[in-house]
């Protein structure tokens, strides 16, 4: 698989502050790609950069092979965090406007309008303010803006901020969709519900620098524990124990089940699991048996907290 994009040691100064600390990422085409990282990790001028906002003091960013140049701003779609949209303008006029912006005709303006007010039954803001809408009704319009231009690169900063559930799960299909249709996006987030749902890559910066980079089986692959969770039914608990303390680490465990079994972490070590599942199954019956793979969120607390 190809890139879209590549960020190629990018320096990022503030004074005598690093934002950016030759920092490299590569980012696939069709893909949905996670930039995750704690508040004040330097995500946000990258993304800046990227949308020539401001620029590196040094490094190279290629997108779809060529250097960046002030062309590619039409290649690219950018939802920030804080929501750009003047308050007193009209709904359709300021859609018009800022379509024409990114190179549509008018007509060709009005009629992706036009689609996207239709899927997302939206039609009858068109002469509202943005003053006189939810926060949420507002990111629609946002939403919209950022997209309809059909850029092969979008970049969303936190775009579920200000969503009921329903209407977050509603932009999260037509992310899906998005990206179905050829469309690579960037996602910035701190949930990481949100990471586990959609992001097939993922980088972590913390403090200027980038910690972790890879597909997000990969990534977690490399954090796996050999831990299991397991609940068993047994009437020799000390036995049990016993046994399962001479060749693994065993602490409680707290999963939800229906059953009155006994709940157990175990790590593994260099053992495997017919070992573990063995000795389980010698002493009770086993109603619960699952490796406990780590999530993006143990993944970031453990990179950023070590």
């Amino acid at each position: 698989m190809s890139n879209i994009l590549e960020v190629k040691k990018v320096v990022k100064q503030y004074g005598d502050y690093t934002a950016l600390n030759e920092v490299s990422i590569s980012v696939p085409k069709g893909s949905i790609y996670g930039l995750l990282g704690p508040n004040g990790a330097g995500k946000t001028s990258l993304i800046r950069i990227i949308n020539q906002i401001t620029y590196p003091d040094s490094g190279t960013i290629l997108l779809d092979g060529e250097k960046l140049q002030p062309k590619h701003i039409q290649s690219i779609g950018y939802l920030p965090e804080e929501r750009g949209l003047y308050k007193s303008m009209k709904v359709g006029e300021q859609c018009l406007y800022l379509a024409q912006m990114k190179g549509l005709s008018k007509a060709e303006a009005k009629k992706q309008l036009e689609y996207w007010f239709d899927k997302l039954d939206i039609k009858g803001w068109w002469n509202k303010k943005i003053e006189e809408l939810s926060k949420g009704m507002a990111q629609k319009i946002q939403f919209v803006v950022t997209v309809l231009h059909q850029p092969k690169l979008l970049i969303f900063d936190e775009p579920f901020s200000g969503f009921d559930p329903v209407n977050a799960n509603l932009i999260k299909d037509e992310i899906l969709e998005l990206r179905e249709k050829g469309a690579t996006i960037i996602f910035s987030t701190h949930r990481m519900e949100s990471v586990e749902e959609l992001c097939d890559h993922i980088a972590l910066i913390h403090k200027s620098n980038k910690l972790i980079e890879g597909k997000l089986n990969d990534v977690k692959r490399e954090y796996r524990s050999n831990t299991f969770e397991v609940g068993i039914l047994t009437s020799n608990v000390e036995g049990l124990m016993f046994d399962l303390t001479q060749k693994f680490k065993v602490s409680p465990a707290t999963f939800k089940s229906l059953n009155e079994d006994l709940k157990l972490q175990i790590e593994l070590g260099t053992a495997n699991s017919n070992e573990l599942l063995h000795i389980l199954t010698q002493r009770g019956q086993v109603t619960h048996f699952v490796e406990k793979i780590p999530s993006v969120n143990d993944i970031f607390i453990q990179s950023v907290t070590q």
